[in-house]
C-alpha cells in the first residue's frame, strides 16, 4: 500500500493532514517541531506517525509508489522532487511550478510519476474555477473567439472582523514586504501592462453574492500572461483584460501608505535591514489572535461583450470563514492539497510535472467535497452551475 509523507505542520497543513488520517490513509508526518505536529493530529486515531525531519531520514523511508507532500518553502522543492526521482515517488504541492521544477517533466513523466502543483488556495482552486468557465463559455452558444473577452481572477485572505490596518499576519510579514516588490504583468485594456509598483495599480472590485455586493480592493500579482494559454485563451483571441491578482479590504491601500513608503526604499543602503524591522513591528502589531476568525474570499470571473454588449458574463465566489478549529486559508490550502494526493493514489492524474486539473469529472468532486469542510461558508458558488449565470 503506497504511503504519505506530508512535509511540514504549519497553518496551511492541519486540516488536509487531518482530512487524509480520517479518511483512513497512511501518513507519516515530518516535522522538525515535534509538540507542534502532535498538536495538528491531537485527537485522531489512525494509521499515521510523526517524525523529526532530520537529514537523510525522510529519503531512507520513502519507497517506490510512495506520495511526497510538501508544504514547506517553494525553494526546497526542486531538490525534494529530485529526491522523489531517485526513489520513484510522487510529489504534491500547492506552489507555482518553477523553472526548475519544470525541468524535471520529462524523466517524471519516463518513470510514470505525478508531481502536482498548484493545488492548494492560489495557485489551485482560482485554476479550478477558471476552467470550468472556460468550459460552460466554450459550450454556450454566443462562443466565439472574436467577442472581446475580459477575465479576471482575485483572491485575498483578510480578518474576518476588519481592523484599522485592513490586514492581520498569520506568519511572519517579511514575505508580504516583499512580494510587494515584486513587479507584476497583466493584460490591462488591450495592452501587457507591466506594474513595477502593486501599489501604484489598486482599483475598486465589487463582489456580488446572495449577501449583496461588498467593495473591495484589487492589483495584479506576479505574471498573468502565461496562465492565458493554461485556461485556454488561445493567441488568435480577442482579449482586452487578463489578469490575476490579491484581493484586500476596502481601504486597505490607504491602511498601508507608510509601508508601501517603506517597501520603495527596500533598494537603497540598508533598505533590506529596515524592512525586516518593519516586518517585525507588523508582526507586533497586527498578527492574528490565538483562534481569531479569519476570512478568505476568491472571485473569478468571466464577461464577454459584442459590440459594447454584454452576451455572457459567469463568476465563481468561494467566501469563506474560520473559526476556533482552523482557518479558512489552511482549510482552502491543505483540503485541494489532500484531494490531489488521493487523485494521485488513485491513478486519476497523468505523469509528469503539472497544475491543477482541467477535467471536470475531478474538479466537481474536489469543489463537493471541499463544501462539506465549510461549515463556516458563506458564499461557494459551484454547486449551482447556473447560479452565476448573468446573461445580458
Amino acid at each position: 500500500m503506497a504511503h504519505i509523507h506530508w512535509l511540514g505542520a504549519g497553518l496551511a497543513s492541519v486540516p488536509g493532514i487531518r482530512r487524509l488520517i480520517t479518511q483512513g490513509h497512511s501518513l507519516t508526518l515530518w516535522e522538525r517541531d515535534v509538540p507542534k505536529a502532535l498538536e495538528a493530529v491531537e485527537g485522531l486515531s489512525g494509521n499515521y506517525a510523526i517524525k523529526e525531519a532530520l537529514d537523510g531520514a525522510l529519503e531512507a523511508d520513502i519507497e517506490a509508489g510512495d506520495v511526497i507532500v510538501s508544504m514547506l518553502p517553494a525553494a526546497f522543492h526542486p531538490t525534494i522532487a529530485k529526491m522523489c526521482l531517485s526513489k520513484k515517488a510522487h510529489f504534491v504541492s500547492s506552489s507555482y511550478i518553477s523553472p526548475d521544477m519544470n525541468a524535471l517533466s520529462d524523466e517524471a513523466t519516463r518513470q510514470g510519476l505525478c508531481f502536482v502543483n498548484e493545488v492548494g488556495l492560489d495557485p489551485g482552486l482560482d485554476h479550478l474555477f477558471a476552467h470550468l468557465l472556460m468550459q460552460d463559455y466554450q459550450e454556450s452558444p454566443v462562443f466565439d473567439k472574436q467577442n472581446d473577452h475580459d477575465f479576471r481572477s482575485y483572491c485575498g485572505g483578510f480578518p474576518a472582523v476588519a481592523n484599522d490596518f485592513k490586514y492581520k499576519f498569520s506568519w511572519s510579514p517579511l514575505g508580504v514586504l516583499k512580494a510587494l516588490a515584486s513587479p507584476a504583468k497583466a493584460l490591462l485594456k488591450g495592452e501587457v501592462a507591466e506594474v513595477q509598483r502593486p501599489w501604484d495599480a489598486v482599483e475598486d472590485y465589487v463582489v456580488h453574492s446572495a449577501q449583496g455586493s461588498e467593495i473591495f480592493q484589487s492589483y495584479p500579482n506576479r505574471d498573468s500572461l502565461p496562465f492565458m494559454a493554461e485556461y485556454g485563451f488561445e493567441k488568435d483571441w480577442n482579449v482586452s483584460q487578463f489578469v490575476r491578482g490579491t484581493l484586500r479590504l476596502n481601504g486597505w491601500a490607504e491602511a498601508w501608505a507608510d509601508v508601501f513608503e517603506a517597501v520603495s526604499n527596500a533598494n537603497k543602503p540598508e533598505g533590506e535591514a529596515e524592512l525586516a524591522k518593519l516586518s517585525d513591528r507588523l508582526w507586533a502589531d497586527h498578527a492574528y489572535e490565538p483562534h481569531e476568525a479569519d476570512r478568505v474570499v476568491l472571485s473569478v470571473e468571466l464577461k464577454v461583450t459584442r459590440d459594447g454588449k454584454v452576451i455572457w458574463h459567469q463568476s465563481k465566489l468561494l467566501d469563506s470563514f474560520g473559526n476556533a478549529e482552523d482557518s479558512a486559508m489552511g482549510r482552502l490550502v491543505s483540503i485541494p492539497v489532500s484531494l490531489a494526493t488521493e487523485a494521485v493514489l488513485d491513478g486519476k492524474l497523468s505523469s509528469g510535472v503539472q497544475p491543477a486539473p482541467h477535467d471536470r469529472s475531478l474538479i466537481l468532486p474536489w469543489l463537493e467535497e471541499l463544501a462539506r469542510h465549510e461549515d463556516h461558508v458563506q458564499h461557494i458558488d459551484h454547486l449551482n452551475m447556473a447560479g452565476s449565470l448573468a446573461a445580458e
